[in-house]
């Protein structure tokens, strides 16, 4: 039977996001610690793409997204953890090297908990209804998240499995403290809108206060700064075509502005409160990502 049109975008999505990783796997790899032959970096996206697709068989039977957010955690946390212990099995890891591998499983391990508690309480994820009866299409979004964590950790992993020589130098210090400012800024922007959602006098509105009153999605800024850290502290480790592994903010950010984050939420925040005065007022008035000092008061 020929592929639908649906179809056929899906395993487009899937087999581009196959080479995008696969080309990922070369730079980050190259010149890296290798184990049997191959590089240790290539053996963490096989593993992130093993790992979630072996979910979605269970996800796609139980008709569940339910893990989808704990896996992608969980990924970050594997990946981490094997360029570690390749490396060191190889050649050796310094403890600039841990430091970014402490840096990726603090910001994997505070989110994937976060997340899933959420879902905990709330049940279920609106953004997978109708993707959940269509396996391919599912299948494309598991795909994504095994794309999303070797872009996203790849200078990191690069830098950790490279094999090269480090110490505690300034591009490291200047980095931890990026990756500080927006760690802190994600943790505050979920911190207080679970506050304001598990407050029963705030049910149905949104929330306009704290750091929501000087960006839209300031956890996203606050993801996007702490991979600016990440790649920043890196950099150092990196070698050839390694470098091409520093894409991993501009990646994160676009993802987040262009595609899966900011334009999906302004879209269900549009159809839920568009024809509402005060919340036109605040998104006319504050920027979507980048803070500012509140124009007005939205209270």
């Amino acid at each position: 039977m020929a592929t639908d049109p649906p179809n056929a975008r899906h395993v487009l999505t899937i087999a581009v996001a196959v080479l995008l990783a696969s080309a990922a796997a070369f730079a980050g790899g190259s010149g890296g610690a290798r184990l049997v032959g191959v590089p240790v970096f290539a053996w963490c996206a096989l593993g992130a793409f093993a790992l979630n697709w072996a979910a979605w068989i269970h996800a796609v039977r139980a008709r569940t997204e339910r893990y989808y957010d704990l896996i992608g955690s969980g990924t970050y946390l594997g990946v981490t953890a094997f360029a570690v212990v390749g490396a060191a099995v190889a050649s050796h890891v310094t403890a600039a090297h841990a430091v970014l591998a402490a840096l990726v499983v603090a910001w994997a391990a505070r989110l994937g908990t976060f997340l899933f508690s959420r879902i905990r309480r709330t049940g279920g994820d609106g953004r997978f209804d109708a993707i959940i009866p269509v396996p391919l299409a599912f299948l494309a979004t598991w795909t994504l998240q095994a794309l999303w964590v070797v872009m996203t950790a790849g200078a990191a992993l690069a830098a950790i499995a490279g094999g090269t020589e480090r110490t505690v130098d300034p591009a490291l210090i200047v980095g931890v403290a990026i990756w500080v400012i927006g760690f802190a800024i994600e943790v505050v922007a979920d911190a207080q809108k679970s506050a304001f959602r598990n407050d029963p006098a705030h049910a149905g509105r949104f929330i306009v206060t704290g750091v929501w009153a000087w960006s839209r999605h300031p956890n996203y800024f606050g993801e996007i700064v702490l991979w600016i850290g990440v790649a920043v502290a890196a950099a150092p480790s990196l070698r050839g075509a390694q470098f091409a592994t520093l894409v991993s903010p501009a990646f994160v950010a676009l993802l987040l502005t262009k595609v899966s984050g900011v334009p999906l939420l302004e879209r269900r925040a549009d159809r839920r409160w568009g024809d509402d005065p005060s919340y036109r007022a605040y998104r006319d008035a504050t920027p979507v990502l980048v803070p500012r000092p509140p124009r007005r008061d939205h209270r």
